[in-house]
């Protein structure tokens, strides 16, 4: 699932093409909105929270999308074939004079009045991308993850058998009411940072912030410097099950967040970041 840093790198390029540009076409392929007609409005700006995305318009609606597990929104010349949007994975399709974006694959799609968003970002946890992340939502964040464990998870995670002993980081940074933007890749890379074994209690963990911290330089280097090499780079742990620690040489082991249906492989490394001995000994 694309993350808080795609979005964000999303944004920034449809923002490049759509920002301060009239549509000339607008296609909805969506239940409920597919009646919206957004031909005649300008793009204000696209703002990313966390892995959600407004696409904000002059008159005071937004178009909200998500772009869940596969999606993607891809730029093309107007009048091109690329512009064309015919796939049956189209979900929806802007265009201005000079620029298309066609979105693929979109998991959510909505319009709403731009007063509105609240709706959807309220319930969720500070955006770790946020330029005012380390002033005011840290704090809230890490409130919210000691929450999350003090009542065994929150959300469609909430087990309150499981409070008494703990909610394991790994899970609770997964979920998005927490903090907003981290997905398995960040997860897994910034506990690793941290040396911190993925299913340690959130109570147990010696510096939640530091490790909020961590993923939001991660992922900060890939907004910088967009994919390819520093993107590649930047991954110590996540996909390379069974290759060598870059620190210590020890294969790199693979385990599983929360249950089923919502469980997500994270990626560690078993000597940097150990398991904790029983009895804590």
């Amino acid at each position: 699932m694309p993350e808080g840093d795609v979005v964000r790198l999303t944004a920034a390029r449809l923002d490049e093409a759509m920002a301060g540009r009239m549509l000339v076409r607008s296609d909805l392929r969506w239940p409920g909105a597919a009646e919206t007609d957004l031909v005649g409005r300008t793009v204000l700006a696209n703002v990313p929270y966390g892995k959600h995305l407004f696409t904000r318009f002059d008159d005071g609606w937004s178009l909200h999308t998500h772009l869940r597990m596969e999606g993607a929104w891809r730029l093309a010349r107007t009048g091109t074939v690329g512009a064309r949007g015919t796939a049956s994975t189209t979900r929806v399709v802007l265009a201005n004079a000079w620029w298309t974006a066609v979105g693929v694959r979109i998991g959510m799609l909505d319009v709403l009045r731009t007063r509105d968003e609240h709706r959807i970002t309220g319930p969720l946890g500070p955006d770790v991308l946020a330029d005012d992340f380390p002033a005011d939502g840290l704090a809230a964040a890490v409130e919210r993850l000691r929450t999350d464990d003090a009542a065994g998870g929150l959300g469609p995670r909430h087990r309150p058998d499981r409070a008494a002993q703990g909610v394991p980081v790994c899970e609770a940074l997964l979920d998005q009411h927490t903090v907003a933007g981290l997905g398995t890749i960040w997860t897994a890379e910034s506990l690793y940072a941290q040396r911190v074994w993925p299913w340690t209690p959130v109570r147990d963990v010696p510096d939640i912030g530091q490790v909020l911290l961590a993923a939001r330089d991660l992922m900060q280097r890939i907004v910088r410097h967009g994919f390819g090499r520093e993107s590649d780079v930047a991954r110590e742990v996540h996909g390379r099950a069974g290759r060598a620690c870059h620190r210590c040489g020890t294969p790199v082991a693979v385990g599983s967040a929360n249950d089923a249906p919502y469980d997500r492989p994270i990626f560690y490394c078993p000597s940097c970041q150990p398991a904790p001995s029983p009895g804590g000994a």
